[in-house]
């Protein structure tokens, strides 16, 4: 098969659906570390917008809205699930149709409306009085028309932010070319996912401490109006950088290629694949999918080659895309169900880390959060995660690869599958954590109260495992996802991140769900009540620790047996993507 490399001086192609300033540019005019840095920043500020809503929302809807303690999780675990599905839509999005850069311009407009309407809705409508909602004063009762535009505000934010989460990093990667060592950016992809992962972070920092602390103290709408004016920021800056970005080419819907490959396969059931040297794939140096290298034959799922076998009913006339498929669009088919298992595999650790959000929060609200007579909000606990997460980060770039590196021989150190191994178990030790802190508060309970004379800093261990975790498991997923993803899905990769933490909310709520309705039967409260010092929490957390083991078995299963992804480089040289 003939290699599907253009030669370097072109090798990069724009959007075709593009404004005119993104037409094609020298190489050494457009990419590379200055662009990506206005992407980090982005990153950073729409974070801290983000955040600056999420991390204490568990508190508004008890507080603000007026929910119990069970509710207010299970509505913070729907809506961030729904962030992080919208990913998939702006994957879809950006990869069949608009490309990365409108889809990103899009979704960050979205997020800046859905603020403004969420600081309108809360002054007007919900934070009545003032200052109301700090846990001592109580709001006026919500009316159903405040309540209506508060879940339109926060479901608007979470479309914008999820949508152009998986667009924005993998734009980011598109300002890198690895196979092209003359421009020195061989290596540079995993640096900028752990730097991506590590802005994500910084921006949480911010809100976490600063937006959370007056949040906490009643002052729910500066705090939402700050995140607007970062969110108008964060677009401003990625806008800043439309003529030095690299533009690749959307390749088309990938739903009717998948589709077609399912299709032709059937169709040809009967038909014997003899030798893969004959199966079909188009002359010359790119595939027949827009945008795409040429990947090279595997010998997983060989049924579904059948699809690529030319019969003599293929050459009597017209050629049908239904009847006949290319290896490359084959093997696109097969990288995505080869996929599938490791991510499933990930979703559990995603119930691990929405915690953080929801039942880590109300039980740190129900410790004792003062250090002398200054209060330590609940949500600001996260600050530990946080710098878990860039310390951890520091500590993996500059120390365990280069020592790792050294010890195996491969330059990345851990590969992506090792490193969300290890993300699982630090997530199991995170969960045991939680739970043997849970314990101990409830010996130290104080009925009357409904709290606990343990200090809440006795959650710092559970935050940051949870934070050391991450470290391993999101940004190995990042680069595993992407890739292992074929050119023509490449933001579809990084949304099967976003993806896993959505799946790990609703499970997370139907776990909530589930438990409360086993154990409040009858005269008891369940395991989650609106007194936790009435509760049992430490054996949800048990619960959670004991799904993950069984977790953990499969996916070392799926990892070993999972086989990576090949594909033509410039010359007809195959290059395997390692994992």
């Amino acid at each position: 098969m003939a290699s599907n490399n253009v030669p370097l001086e072109i090798s990069i192609i724009h959007d075709e659906r593009a404004p005119i300033h993104q037409q094609p540019k020298p190489k050494r005019k457009t990419g590379g570390w200055a662009p990506a840095f206005l992407l980090l920043a982005n990153q950073a500020l729409a974070t801290f917008a983000f955040f600056g809503v999420g991390v204490n929302m568990v508190l508004f809807l008890t507080r603000v809205i007026g929910q119990g303690n069970a509710d207010a999780a299970n509505s913070v675990s729907k809506w961030t699930g729904t962030v992080y599905l919208c990913s998939l839509l702006g994957a879809f999005l950006s990869d069949s149709y608009w490309g990365r850069y409108l889809t990103c311009a899009i979704f960050q407009l979205i997020l800046v409306m859905g603020l403004v309407l969420l600081s309108l809705t809360s002054w007007l409508f919900l934070v009545i009085p003032s200052g109301c909602g700090d846990g001592v004063n109580h709001c006026f009762p919500t009316s159903t028309k405040g309540t209506m535009m508060f879940y339109l505000s926060i479901y608007m934010v979470a479309l914008g932010y999820g949508g152009h989460q998986p667009t924005l990093a993998t734009l980011g990667s598109d300002q890198f070319d690895e196979s092209d060592p003359k421009h020195k950016e061989k290596g540079t992809k995993g640096a900028f996912f752990a730097y991506f992962y590590a802005a994500l972070n910084i921006g949480s920092l911010f809100s976490n401490s600063i937006l959370v602390y007056y949040e906490d103290i009643g002052h729910w709408t500066t705090g939402f109006w700050v995140s607007m004016a970062a969110s108008v920021v964060a677009l401003l800056l990625f806008l800043c950088g439309s003529f030095h970005y690299r533009y690749v080419k959307a390749s088309g819907n990938p739903l009717p290629r998948v589709g077609q490959v399912f299709v032709a396969a059937c169709r040809k059931w009967k038909v014997r694949v003899d030798d893969e040297k004959q199966l079909y794939e188009v002359e010359g140096l790119e595939s027949a999918i827009k945008g795409s290298r040429k990947i090279l034959h595997s010998e997983e799922f060989k049924c579904l080659d059948k699809a690529a076998v030319i019969t003599e009913y293929d050459l009597m006339g017209a050629q049908n895309d239904w009847r006949l498929c290319t290896v490359t669009q084959v093997e696109e088919a097969k990288c995505v169900i080869r996929m599938l298992p490791i991510w499933l595999c990930t979703i559990i650790y995603s119930v691990i880390f929405t915690q953080m959000a929801s039942l880590f929060v109300e039980q740190g609200a129900a410790m004792n959060s003062y250090i002398g007579k200054f209060h330590f909000p609940a949500a600001s606990m996260s600050i530990f995660d946080i710098v878990s997460v860039l310390v951890c980060t520091l500590i993996y770039r500059t120390v365990l690869v280069p020592l790792v590196g050294r010890l195996s021989g491969n330059p990345k150190g851990l590969t992506e599958l090792q490193r969300m191994g290890i993300g699982l178990i630090i997530g199991l030790l995170a969960m045991i954590a939680a739970g043997v802190t849970e314990v101990e508060r409830l010996k130290r309970s104080i009925p009357e109260k409904h709290t606990s004379s343990m200090s809440i800093f006795w959650q710092v261990p559970q935050y940051v495992l949870v934070g050391a975790s991450e470290v391993f498991m999101y940004v190995g997923q990042l680069e595993f996802f992407n890739s292992q993803a074929p050119d023509g899905i490449k933001s579809f990769g990084s949304s099967l991140c976003m993806a896993s933490i959505s799946l790990g909310n609703y499970v997370s709520s139907l776990l909530v769900h589930m438990v409360m309705s086993i154990t409040a039967r009858g005269d008891k409260v369940g395991w989650i009540p609106e007194d936790l010092n009435d509760g049992h929490m430490d054996r949800f957390y048990f619960l959670i620790a004991i799904l993950t083991v069984f977790d953990l078995v499969l996916y070392v299963y799926c990892a070993r047996k999972y086989k990576c992804i090949s594909v033509e480089e410039n010359g007809n040289q195959p290059k395997k993507e390692e994992a």
